[in-house]
């Protein structure tokens, strides 16, 4: 599938502005934004292994299209959602446990890059990663 493969980040855009309104404190912004986050995604029909490594951590998700499962970003945040396909784009929606709101994320293939998309309490934040 297009999604397959490694991906490494090569750029972020309103990165630090998306931390921030999620509540992460500035020393943790800044390190955020050079966490050197590789991605490895493999899919097999409507389920999805997805291993990310970065300077702080390194975890592996697996989910179903449609199906709701529980995730912590690095920050310890905790979130619970589940990712759709529509068309080419991976769409999920997730719900803060702590306080309820949404953070909506996309993933697609544009040219050679795969764009992660991030909108969180009106602000849109994207972080493009080239096959590594």
């Amino acid at each position: 599938m297009a999604f397959d493969g490694t991906w490494k980040v090569d750029r972020n855009e309103n990165y630090e502005k998306f931390m921030e309104a999620m509540g992460i404190g500035m020393m943790k912004r800044k390190l955020g934004a050079h966490d050197n986050l590789k991605i490895t995604i493999q899919q097999n029909g409507d389920k999805f292994n997805v291993k990310e490594a970065s300077n702080f951590r390194t975890i592996e998700i697996e989910f179903t299209l449609g199906v709701n499962f529980e995730y912590s970003l690095a920050d310890g945040t905790e979130l619970t959602g589940a990712w759709t396909l529509e068309g080419n784009k991976l769409v999920a929606s997730f719900t803060r446990k702590d306080n309820g709101k949404v953070l909506k994320a996309t993933r697609e293939i544009v040219g050679d890059e795969l764009v992660q998309t991030y909108q969180y309490e009106g602000v849109e934040s994207k972080r493009f990663f080239k096959r590594g």
